[in-house]
């Protein structure tokens, strides 16, 4: 049976991949309205989806009874509505951040998670295949104890929970130096489309160095880097008897034989193959690192990745575990603020233990 569940700020960019989502996977997934205050908007929504819009959250909830409501809006007004949600009792999925600042989060925590709020956030980037395929690796204890990571995948928050995640740190402080490196690209890809015109454009280049005592966390980033046609994305994990370098992992063998390996995507309907153009997964030599568990819809990575957010939360509303905590989107967020901190002033920045990590 499907899962119902409700958006609010449905005709925002970031609501459109819960939309696709749901459109892909009827079977699981089923659109129990979406709030849109602008009514022109809600309109349009109705027609390209076949969904229905309201214009408040009362209204919605008036004549909707989803499993958990998606909070796809703003920063200043993400808190307002999850404390909302649960005054009705209502399960909340909120986008990344939850809050906007520091003072923000603490208010987040006091208000809702002190109360017993169900809350979680869709930090969808360690549930891309590829770094489920990679954690899957380092749980596998075949790197042996993990001790740095270098991250050039995304900015700020989303970098810092791959790291957390690679480094298997939870709230540990942290002493962070950055720094930041300004130079000219070509101008690229962005949100909006491909380039149009063929010009030089500034860069700034952020690095930040990330020590958590015994585990160290490196951070490279260039603002649209994830889209651009001239730069990479990159992640290394090291570990006591091994590395992953991006899709080569590197081994030693207890018998002192090395292991040289490839993390590879395994895609049906290419060439001949007649099963329908999807990922079905990862292997890394003979092992499956990686299965889809959304095929054979046609989803990309990013897409997936929210796919499985979506599927952990409506598990987690009927009372199953929790899989990204406020507490934790609240760290990374914390961390990311610090770190943006000392890249801006070159100055070495200690963090300190926050509430939510009681």
């Amino acid at each position: 049976m499907a899962i119902p569940f409700s958006i609010i700020g449905g005709a925002g960019f970031r609501a459109q991949y819960f939309l696709r989502i749901a459109a892909a996977l009827p079977e699981r997934f089923r659109i129990s309205g979406l709030v849109v205050r602008d009514e022109a908007k809600g309109r349009e929504m109705e027609a390209q989806w076949g969904v229905t819009t309201y214009r408040t959250l009362e209204e919605l909830l008036a004549e909707e009874d989803p499993s958990f409501a998606v909070v796809s809006v703003g920063w200043a007004e993400c808190p307002n509505y999850l404390v909302q949600l649960a005054e009705h009792g209502i399960p909340a999925l909120s986008e990344t951040p939850p809050a906007p600042d520091l003072d923000g989060l603490r208010r987040l925590h006091e208000r809702l998670t002190q109360r017993g709020a169900k809350v979680q956030v869709a930090e969808q980037y360690w549930l891309h295949p590829v770094q489920q395929a990679r954690l899957g690796l380092i749980r596998s204890g075949r790197l042996g104890r993990i001790t740095e990571t270098t991250v050039s995948i995304s900015q700020t928050y989303h970098a810092i929970s791959l790291m957390r995640k690679m480094l298997g740190v939870t709230y540990e402080n942290a002493v962070i130096r950055g720094s930041r490196f300004s130079s000219q690209w070509v101008n690229g890809p962005t949100r909006s489309g491909p380039p149009t015109e063929d010009k030089l454009i500034p860069l700034q280049r952020d690095l930040a160095w990330l020590d958590f005592g015994d585990r160290l966390g490196i951070y490279d980033w260039t603002k649209d880097q994830h889209r651009s046609w001239t730069r990479s994305n990159h992640l290394n994990v090291r570990g006591e008897r091994g590395e992953i370098w991006d899709q080569r992992v590197l081994i030693q063998l207890e018998d002192c034989s090395e292991q040289r390996l490839e993390l590879q995507r395994v895609n049906k309907g290419e060439w001949e193959n007649p099963e329908g153009y999807h990922l079905k997964g990862l292997v890394c030599g003979e092992r499956w690192v990686y299965e889809n568990p959304f095929a054979p819809a046609r989803l990309y990575d990013d897409e997936i990745a929210i796919a499985d957010c979506l599927q952990r939360m409506a598990e987690y509303a009927a009372g199953g575990p929790s899989f990204y905590s406020l507490a934790e989107a609240s760290q990374d967020h914390y961390l990311g603020m610090m770190m943006e901190q000392a890249i801006a002033t070159g100055e070495t920045v200690t963090t300190e233990r926050q509430c939510w990590a009681e």
